[in-house]
């Protein structure tokens, strides 16, 4: 906990003060201060010059096609890197009662993180109140090392005790709190002080890491019944393992502020400042006062008081050391305490930026807190900041933190924390002050108005109900528009605030459901409270388009930012029919604040209509839409398309007007250039059938009919490369005589794609052509432009139901998608840019596919629980305070309980009162929300629900319930109740008590008033991002898919320390980079450094996700890997063991992660030898591939051939050599008789032949009595079997296999040839990419010959729908699409685990200080030497899809490929040769559709990071103006160059000047796509099947 200075400063600076060392504080919270933090040791070691070198050999991220002006700007950009020197050096601290000691400290660190470091070590963890000295000199808190003089290695820092202020008296007793509490769990239960979850180290007993590798751990490999596969046992209580050392020892029994406070006035003359009452474990009553001085015993009692102090009179600077001089127990309990407590793990510890809830608690118990009491009630808000008697200007710092410079690393760095800083802490403070509001703790502005149309101020935040106040909403629905309308809004403000337009403004706004309230907290424009609205207003309209106004400035700015969200400017017509210019909806609004900023608000309506689900006059929708039952009639007229869909919808219109004007302008070129006719003829078919098909309104996939999807691909790349040569020398003033020519063909192309403009691609959106109310202009043209824009957006919402949505489930058919509960299917739908509302649709086409019956049943699970979060949000306003845990238990009753009658439980008290009208009365007043005649929901039956239930699903999604009630839809949708209850209870935000449910007992309730234990805000806000650390990440990403491994590893370690510098220690995109780079290193053999990253990604996961999220199941699947790589075998097994109880948990054994998981159990039981054991799970597994990947897949052969082995190893030879003769058919079948894995699994079926034919050979000797005449054959033992047990070797082999991880044999000689060419390599480029790491190892084949193994590829480093655009998304918005003469601007959007393609985004070039190391230059003469090498991965688990092969010839001559799936989803096929005289010369074409997600912008060049920095607070009325960024599009050669932006980073695909001369057996993967014939996977090249 920071200290601020005694300066007077902000509150802004003192935020962003306080948190600076928060990023490093995990890694020194052991006591020594020593980084644990790899990437910190990287960045200290580059400085010194072990890693770093200057940025001018950055040749590998430049692509060799660069333009000049491409070359100009980067050098522009070079002049903007700030070179940081990073030092680290150790210094000597010397503090009052304990023995000097070292830290280590670097250079770029301020005084505060030392002070923070002291005040969290064990030793030293009991002093608040002090300062450090230097030679006798004050050190400033806020000041750099770098920057205090004389301080240098060695130099020795003096703690001094300070004297004791009223505030620091109360922040020392918070901190004494604070670390008395420091074990209990129960802020974690409550929601409080950002503290979640973590059980990892319960459920592997201890620290996976301190466990001694030299002694093997026994292993223990029973798992409970509930995990068992077939068990039905769903328990609950293991979800939260309770242990021992969970709670640490009590030290005092009361520790509080007493009841003599405030001191008198004579007592403050003699330095009063506050007093305690405290009560040992001896039973001592303490009375203390607390002095300037520090703290001593007084002479009052509980009846007297007398502030003299007691005999012995004891003076201690610290409270701990008082009760530790006066109390022998608190002195033994505190010192075992902070033993235990520093032996956590740091990332235990540590808060979370937001606050995590849990579904279900024990009972916690409730002891007297002074603290907690004086948070609850204290009138000085924000307090917890220690700012005590101000609140906060919440829009101040929100705005000012936006106005920061951001020209290089250092101030986007301390730009982007501040915002992230400021913005956690105002969502805290937006989620406390909705439950205040609720609750009814915090009077309205407006009291003598009707209760919903009450708005609210508390702490500096507005707070208005989700409610149609004064039939606003009338005609857009009422109360369900008014519902909706807060949540669309905040998608505006994410939008607007992602294209970070300089001068525009958002307000900071946060939407919270609680109790079934929809509120939203917005921060308050300065000077609005001071006039009416109609005044303030100076853009749009107040009243749905009735009057509106328009401002010149509104419109720069808006204008600019249309154009990436694809809004288009367009007109209206005011009440007086006079035309208004407007850039957005006619709904928002921008007023002028005070500080003369420009903000806008009401962003309800920022993108563009659903007309799916909007019944219009005089509109017909498509014959595909009427086909499905569109138009839907909603609830309401506020729904939109997602910005996922829009900007897929425009790149598909873009690649459908390139196409056109392709073929158009490749005729008019032939008279100069020769094109090959058959290109031209397939191209001419294409667009033909395009062109058609477009114009009778239907969306055209690339003429899936003709040709294979190569082929088409390449049309498109050609349409490209033509459409861009053509044009641009046009635009440069050649070619005259095509040039009108030329204009007509455009012309044609833009109005064959609906492009708004004749003479260019222009497709964008008037978000006001529907709205009801809104008047358009009169005339010929006008009404002309009014029907495109209409049937554009037509067009849109045709494009989600016949192209998007059957996209979806194509992925979930290929497993590229394969979500895990609701929330993970959610997102998968929202990247797609499909809307929740579409679900039913979705579920019901998914009914007809029996492959994706799993994401059939979470879809009806979420269609349901949604369904009954509707009815519950409007049951629960009807609810009384003394009612609500009665209530929400007779709801869960109704909804989950299988008793038909359940009684609905009240305490006698109440149901006495109720008659009694004067208590109604009182009772009525105790909430301005609350309901007088709220006894209704007693009156609820689970039939009466489930019909409401019916009737909502079909109004809502259009989809028909087949149940009338829980146990008929269980029986039916396979789902099961544990699911259903956990999601609904996140959801809506309860929390239950942890305990086992009976949900099948029909003669009494399930659920009890005493089960509700609390009810959580439901939150909804914006997530800032660091825009750096994303650029290193992607970079890190393709450098490593490339196969540079080291210059992979040392980018992505660059990111995780930016990242901590943004958001400290703890956040989801630091868990998803901590696991990358456990997979990196467990690849690169370094298994215990994959261990300790892999452990952080746990925890870091439990605690930001949620102990029971399918991100952290994930988690806990890869840490058992590594720790079964480590030796670990039984925590390996603990680990699968709680990650199939957890997926038990959300979802049920039914889905192909439970098949992974059974394997790798399976795997690990066979290696210890519980064979009878491994045999239930890995039957189990291949029960579920077969039923989710087909009788025939690679995966189903792997799942036969680990059955067999087990099977054989259990002495059952004949189902072994029958499962092994499926494995045999199907590698026939998929990979050919003369593929390696055919012939390794006719080799298996011999040898079980031969050990089957010995047996029933022994077995017949036995009962036959050929042992000999009279000897019996009862009782005798069964012969010795052959049985060779596996080798752990072969098993984490076999591991490596089935999670993504495959191998490619080279033979002892390639090799050799291989680390030669390597050699040489390093030695004339400069630069040593690692690419493969080898591992030697013996084989046993009969010809005693060598294998060398070595890792082929690397990365199942983002799991499959783990961290999808949520940890790295790129931004939603892509700036206009220009004309055909121009290339795109806009960037590619981003995907986890998938290189970039080659897009020129419009922020500047990136270049990270990574050159290649300076070897000395020598000369090595080496002939050519033919090779040939081929390698491949394809894991849709993981999104890894790419491969790669090479062959040279005697002569040097290289020809090569390499096919990478790109973010979008085509797949990119590079054609390649090189020689010594025409140099590298490459053939790029695409497989494929691209599908964009959302996107993430950057507006400037990322530079060098810094660790800290001293904030620099601009004063609120400083406004930086950045000038626009002058874009030079490249004008290319009729030379082929990609038809996309290249990337801020520049991946190297030029000639390799090595030539490896190693020959390798074609490799095809073990797993290629499932071929289904509902939604055909994409088809591969033959070689890569």
């Amino acid at each position: 906990m920071a200290v601020e200075s005694k300066k007077n400063e902000t509150s802004a600076e003192q935020t962003v003060n306080s948190e600076a060392s928060k990023g490093e504080e995990f890694v020194k919270i052991n006591g020594e201060g020593k980084s644990k933090d790899i990437s910190k040791q990287h960045k200290e070691d580059q400085n010194a010059g072990k890693k770093g070198s200057s940025i001018n050999g950055e040749k590998d991220l430049n692509l060799n096609t660069e333009s000049a002006e491409e070359k100009e700007d980067e050098k522009k950009d070079e002049q903007d890197v700030v070179f940081v020197q990073d030092v680290g050096f150790t210094i000597k601290i010397t503090a009052p009662g304990v023995e000097p000691f070292d830290i280590q400290v670097s250079s770029m660190e301020m005084v505060q993180e030392i002070h923070q470091l002291l005040m969290d070590r064990e030793d030293t963890c009991h002093r608040t109140c002090f300062s450090l000295q230097l030679n006798a000199t004050t050190l400033d808190n806020f000041a750099e090392l770098k920057s205090i003089e004389g301080l240098k290695e060695g130099s020795v820092i003096k703690v001094v005790e300070e004297p004791y202020t009223m505030r620091e008296a109360r922040i020392h007793l918070r901190h004494v709190r604070d670390l008395l509490k420091s074990l209990d769990p129960s802020d974690a239960y409550n929601g409080l002080d950002c503290s979640s979850l973590s059980f990892l180290n319960v459920v592997t007993q201890g620290d996976i890491l301190e466990k001694k590798k030299s002694r093997p751990e026994s292993v223990d490999c029973t798992p409970s019944d509930s995990i068992i596969p077939g068990s039905s046992e769903r328990p609950l209580l293991p979800l939260q393992p309770q242990s021992k050392e969970q709670k640490g020892p009590s030290c005092v029994k009361v520790l509080t502020t007493s009841g003599w406070n405030p001191p008198p006035g004579y007592r403050k003359l003699h330095g009063d400042l506050i007093y305690l009452y405290a009560v040992t474990l001896e039973d001592k009553r303490l009375h203390i006062t607390a002095c300037t001085r520090g703290f001593y015993i007084n002479q009052s009692t509980d009846e007297e008081f007398n502030p003299k102090p007691a005999n012995p009179n004891h003076l201690s600077h610290s409270l701990i050391e008082l009760l530790s001089q006066v109390s022998p127990s608190f002195k033994r309990n505190f010192t075992l305490l902070q033993r235990k407590r520093t032996q956590r793990h740091p990332f235990e510890r540590v808060a979370t930026p937001y606050q995590v809830y849990s579904w279900i608690a024990p009972m916690a118990d409730h002891p007297i807190d002074a603290i907690r009491a004086e948070d609850a009630f204290s009138s000085k808000l924000g307090y917890e900041e220690h700012i005590p008697g101000q609140t906060r200007d919440w829009n101040e710092e929100l705005q000012t933190t936006r106005e920061l410079p951001r020209k290089n690393l250092p101030e986007r760095l301390l730009r982007e924390r501040a915002i992230f800083k400021v913005h956690s802490d105002f969502v805290a403070a937006a989620a406390r002050g909705a439950q205040a509001v609720i609750d009814g703790n915090v009077m309205a502005i407006n009291p003598g108005e009707e209760s919903r149309m009450q708005m609210f101020i508390w702490n500096n935040i507005f707070f208005s109900l989700g409610f149609d106040v004064r039939d606003h909403y009338k005609e857009l629905g009422g109360d369900a528009a008014a519902y909706v309308a807060p949540k669309n809004d905040l998608q505006g403000v994410k939008v607007y605030n992602s294209v970070d337009q300089e001068g525009l403004y958002t307000l900071g706004t946060v939407v919270i459901d609680y109790r079934g309230y929809r509120v939203t907290a917005q921060s308050i424009i300065p000077g609005i409270l001071e006039r009416e609205q109609e005044q303030s207003v100076v853009y749009g309209s107040i009243d749905f388009g009735k009057t509106v106004v328009t401002h010149p400035k509104y419109l720069e700015l808006l204008g600019k930012a249309g154009q990436q969200l694809k809004v288009f400017q367009h007109s209206v017509l005011n009440d007086k029919d006079e035309e208004v210019e407007l850039c957005s909806s006619v709904e928002c609004k921008g007023i002028i604040g005070n500080d003369g900023r420009h903000y806008i608000l009401d962003l309800l309506r920022t993108f563009p209509p659903d007309v799916n689900f909007l019944k219009i006059e005089g509109e017909e929708l498509s014959k595909e839409a009427r086909a499905l039952g569109f138009p839907v009639e909603h609830k309401h007229k506020l729904c939109c398309l997602r910005q996922e869909l829009v900007d897929a919808f425009v790149e598909s219109r873009y690649m459908l007007f390139i196409k056109y004007a392709a073929f158009h302008l490749q005729q008019v070129g032939l008279k100069k250039q020769k094109v090959p006719s058959e290109r031209g003829t397939s191209i001419e078919k294409e667009v033909v059938k395009s062109e058609e098909a477009e114009i009778a309104g239907v969306q055209v996939t690339c003429a899936s009919e003709k040709g294979t999807e190569e082929q088409q691909q390449l049309n498109s790349d050609e349409a490209k490369k033509i459409v861009e040569s053509i044009t641009d020398s046009i635009t440069h003033g050649e070619k005259p005589d095509v040039e009108e020519s030329t204009k007509e063909i455009v012309r044609k192309a833009a109005a064959a794609v609906g492009s708004l403009k004749d003479t260019e691609f222009d497709i964008r959106f008037n978000p006001d052509v529907l709205s009801p109310g809104v008047r358009h202009p009169d005339g010929l043209v006008a009404l002309e432009r009014l029907k495109k824009e209409k049937q554009l957006i037509k067009d849109a919402a045709d494009f989600l139901i016949t192209i998007q949505i059957p996209t979806f489930i194509r992925d979930c058919l290929d497993h590229s998608s394969a979500p895990l509960d609701g929330s993970t299917l959610i997102e998968a739908v929202h990247s797609r840019g499909i809307n929740v509302r579409y679900l039913g649709k979705i579920v019901s086409m998914l009914s007809k596919v029996p492959q994706l019956e799993y994401v059939y049943v979470i879809g009806v699970s979420e269609l349901i629980v949604r369904a009954a979060k509707h009815l519950f949000t409007s049951y629960m306003q009807g609810v009384e305070m003394m009612g609500l845990s009665a209530a929400i238990a007779h709801f869960l009753n109704c909804f989950l309980g299988s008793n038909p009658t359940p009684v609905a439980t009240l305490g006698a008290d109440e149901l006495q009162t109720k008659p009694s009208k004067r208590r109604n009365k009182r009772r009525g007043k105790q909430s301005p929300l609350s309901n007088n005649e709220s006894t209704d929901w007693v009156h609820m039956t689970p039939k009466s629900l489930w019909s409401l239930l019916k009737a909502e699903l079909s109004s809502y999604w259009d989809w028909e319930l087949a149940a009338d009630g829980i146990d008929a839809a269980i029986e039916k949708y396979m789902g099961q109740k544990v699911s259903l209850l956990r999601a609904f209870c996140q959801r809506t935000g309860i929390q239950i008590l942890m305990r086992e449910y009976s949900y099948e007992v029909k003669n009494r309730n399930t659920f009890f008033e005493e089960d509700i234990i609390n009810v959580f805000p439901v939150v909804k806000h914006i997530n800032p991002r660091a825009s750096d650390a994303f650029h290193f990440y992607t970079t890190g990403q393709q450098k490593i898919q490339q196969g540079f491994l080291k210059e992979g590893y040392e980018l992505i370690s660059e990111a995780l320390n930016l990242l901590n510098n943004v958001y400290g220690a703890m956040h989801p995109e630091i868990a998803q980079c901590l696991r990358m780079l456990a997979r990196l290193n467990y690849i690169m053999g370094e298994h215990v450094e994959a261990l300790g990253y892999q452990q952080k990604a746990v925890f870091m996961s439990e605690r930001v996700n949620g102990i029971d999220h399918p991100y952290t199941i994930t988690e806990y699947t890869h840490l058992a890997l590594y720790c079964f790589a480590n030796n670990q075998i039984s925590t390996a097994l603990k680990l699968l063991y709680r990650a199939r109880y957890l997926t038990l948990i959300v979802i049920g054994e039914n889905h192909p992660e439970v098949a992974l998981l059974d394997s790798n159990i399976g795997l690990i039981l066979h290696a210890v030898g519980e064979y009878d054991l491994s045999l239930r799970f890995l039957e189990k597994a291949l029960a579920l591939n077969k039923k989710y990947y087909g009788s025939r897949s690679l995966k189903v052969a792997v799942s036969y051939h680990l059955v067999a082995r087990t099977q054989s190893c259990m002495g059952d030879f004949r189902s072994a050599l029958q499962n092994e003769k499926e494995t045999y058919t199907i590698y026939k079948l998929q990979l050919g008789e003369e593929h390696e894995k055919t012939k390794e699994s006719s080799e298996c079926l011999r040898h079980l032949t031969q050990q089957a034919v010995v047996l029933q050979k022994k077995m017949n000797e036995l009962y036959q009595g050929r042992l000999g005449a009279g000897v019996p054959t009862t009782g005798l033992p069964l012969p010795p079997i052959q049985i060779q047990p596996p080798s752990m070797g072969s098993v984490l082999d076999m591991l490596n296999v089935i999670n993504g991880i495959l191998f490619v044999q080279i033979s002892p000689q390639d090799i050799e040839a291989f680390r030669e060419e390597m050699e040489r390599r390093q030695m004339t480029e400069g630069s040593p990419p690692k690419v493969l790491e080898v591992k030697d190892e013996q084989a046993t084949s009969t010809d005693n010959s060598s294998q060398v193994f070595i890792f082929a590829i690397l990365i199942a480093v983002v799991a499959g729908q783990a961290y999808k655009p949520s940890n790295y998304p790129a931004s939603p918005y892509k700036p206009e699409y220009p004309a055909p003469g121009y290339r795109p601007s806009y960037p590619a959007p981003y995907k986890p685990a998938y290189p970039p393609p080659a897009y020129k985004p419009e922020y500047p070039s990136y270049k990270p200080e990574y050159p290649a190391p300076a070897y000395p230059s020598k000369n090595y003469d080496y002939p050519p030497m033919p090779y040939k090498f081929e390698w491949a991965v394809k894991d849709d688990y993981t999104y890894n899809d790419y491969a790669h092969e090479e062959t040279s010839d005697d002569k040097g001559q290289v020809t090569g490929s390499y096919r990478t799936l790109l973010p979008d989803g085509r797949t990119q096929v590079v054609n390649y040769k090189a020689d010594d005289y025409t140099g590298y010369i490459a053939d790029v074409k695409y497989e494929g559709e691209a599908k964009y997600p959302a996107e993430y912008k950057p507006a400037y060049k990322p530079g060098y990071p810094a660790p800290a920095y001293k904030p620099a607070y601009p004063e609120p009325a400083y406004k930086p103006a950045y000038p626009e960024p002058a874009y030079k599009p490249a004008y290319p050669e009729p030379a082929y160059k990609p038809s996309y932006p290249e990337p801020a980073y520049k991946p190297s695909y030029g000639a390799p000047s090595y030539k490896p001369s190693y020959p390798a057996p074609a490799y095809k993967p073990a797993y290629p796509p499932a071929k289904y014939p509902a939604y055909p996977a994409p088809k591969y090249p033959a070689k890569y099947q």
